[in-house]
């Protein structure tokens, strides 16, 4: 089950890798069977401040940031592009744990989005060039219109990347790392960049 569960968390030394800790974790959360282990909350905001946060997919992670797609037309796409800074959500109820992460984010280059945007199942590529995520829907029978217009437009054909469709990467600055214990005297892990690595420390439940 890896570092956490039962014995809690131990401290970790300044300049210690968080996303060593964070592939640990989603390996297990992973191995736990959880349903989309991978799902994760966005969270945006407004130039002004307004928040709004949505489940979205974690597609790849490494030391240069946490990835994911969109449309760029969507909501969250113009708070992102207006306001570049974001946190993510993973909560493992299962196994009791939760990790935050904050940073900048930026949009991904085209030959990365459309690398992943082959791998998509076809249904899944329709979809994005039908959707104009975000915007009002009338009726439910216009977006099947879409996905039909989609479908006999590219019949016989791969389905290219839509100009309006990407993906964001955000830079991580601070990860927490909270692990659930007994009388709720849980653990709490913050890693914090600095220009020498990671420095790292404890908070209070």
């Amino acid at each position: 089950m890896g570092k956490g569960v039962v014995t809690g968390l131990e401290d970790f030394r300044d300049a210690a890798d968080p996303i060593e800790l964070f592939s640990e974790w989603f390996d297990s959360a992973k191995e736990s069977g959880i349903f989309l282990p991978e799902a994760m909350t966005l969270s945006t905001a407004t130039p002004d401040g307004t928040p709004s946060s949505r489940q979205v997919l974690l597609k790849g992670y490494s030391a240069d940031g946490f990835e994911f797609y969109t449309n760029y037309d969507s909501r969250k796409a113009a708070e992102l592009d207006a306001n570049p800074r974001a946190s993510l959500l993973f909560h493992w109820a299962v196994l009791e744990r939760q990790v935050r992460i904050e940073g900048t984010v930026k949009r991904m280059e085209k030959f990365e989005s459309e690398t992943y945007f082959k791998t998509r199942p076809r249904g899944s590529q329709i979809g994005a060039w039908a959707s104009a995520q975000s915007s009002k829907l009338p009726a439910r029978d216009e977006l099947a219109r879409h996905v039909d217009d989609i479908e006999k437009r590219f019949a016989g054909k791969d389905i290219p990347l839509p100009p309006n469709w990407g993906g964001y990467r955000l830079s991580q600055s601070r990860l927490e790392f909270w692990q659930g214990r007994l009388n709720r005297l849980h653990d709490r892990l913050v890693f914090e960049s600095t220009d020498n690595g990671w420095n790292s420390h404890r908070l209070y439940p």
